[in-house]
C-alpha cells in the first residue's frame, strides 16, 4: 500500500478517491433495494416514476383495488413483481 505523504498532489487524489466513494454509495442507496424472500418492495413515489403518474392517480388504483399494496403502520409498499404481472395481464397488442 502506498503512504500518503503532504503533498497536495497526494491529498487530492485521496479527496478525490472520497468523494468517488460517496457518490457510489449514495447511488446503491437510491436505485438497489434489499431482498425480503426474493421480493423487492417498491415506495408509492418509485411507482409513480415507474408508472408516469401522479400519486393521486395511484392512490385512485390502491382505491379501486387495480394495484395491491401491503401497509405496514403509516407506509405503503409494492411488491415488484405485482406491479410487473399488472402491466403483462394488460398489456395489449
Amino acid at each position: 500500500m502506498k503512504q500518503i505523504g503532504n503533498s497536495n498532489e497526494d491529498m487530492l487524489a485521496l479527496l478525490e478517491a472520497v468523494v468517488g466513494i460517496k457518490n457510489e454509495l449514495l447511488y446503491i442507496r437510491e436505485y438497489f433495494h434489499p431482498l425480503l424472500k426474493g421480493e423487492i418492495y417498491l415506495s408509492g413515489e418509485q411507482i409513480c416514476q415507474m408508472l408516469h403518474i401522479s400519486k393521486r392517480t395511484l392512490q385512485q388504483y390502491r382505491d379501486d383495488g387495480l394495484i395491491p399494496f401491503i401497509k405496514l403502520e403509516r407506509k405503503i409498499l409494492f411488491r415488484e413483481s405485482d406491479i410487473i404481472k399488472i402491466l403483462e395481464d394488460n398489456y395489449q397488442r
